[in-house]
């Protein structure tokens, strides 16, 4: 199984990696808006990606079209995130090309979820919240990244 995991740094950035350590079996590389981030992860591929923001609109589909060529070249076959705004580029690009798309949103979501979040259920094939009064429909809860 080849994951491509996605996120920015700070909170986002440890959050994926509590996920993917547990994916240890899995063939993953991983994508961010810094490159200093690839140090944590040397043991596997690592690829930047523009940082934006609904502000940044040429910023954010500039990185969709690189994350086209990330995940054809990775030829993943999941993409998982922890959220911001380039990673659901990502997410938009592997639903596009047949894969299976997860979005996680930030636990520092407490009160609503993310923008991106709200976009990215349209595309995720599986959208979860890390907080149990935000879950509905569309936003799942299985609990939380970092308890």
């Amino acid at each position: 199984m080849k994951i491509l995991a996605i996120a920015s740094k700070g909170g986002h950035w440890v959050q994926l990696l509590r996920i993917t350590k547990a994916l240890n079996h899995c063939d993953i590389a991983y994508v961010s808006t810094y490159s200093r981030l690839s140090e944590t992860v040397k043991e596997h591929p690592f690829y930047t990606i523009l940082d934006g923001d609904r502000n940044a609109i040429f910023r954010l589909l500039q990185t969709l079209f690189i994350m086209f060529k990330i995940i054809y070249k990775t030829q993943s076959d999941i993409i998982i995130t922890t959220g911001s705004a380039p990673a659901l580029m990502g997410i938009i690009a592997g639903k596009i090309m047949g894969k299976k798309t997860i979005w996680i949103d930030s636990i520092a979501n407490v009160e609503k979820v993310s923008t991106s979040g709200r976009i990215a259920h349209y595309f995720a094939n599986r959208v979860y919240t890390q907080w149990p009064d935000l879950a509905n429909s569309k936003f799942l809860f299985n609990g939380n990244i970092l308890s």
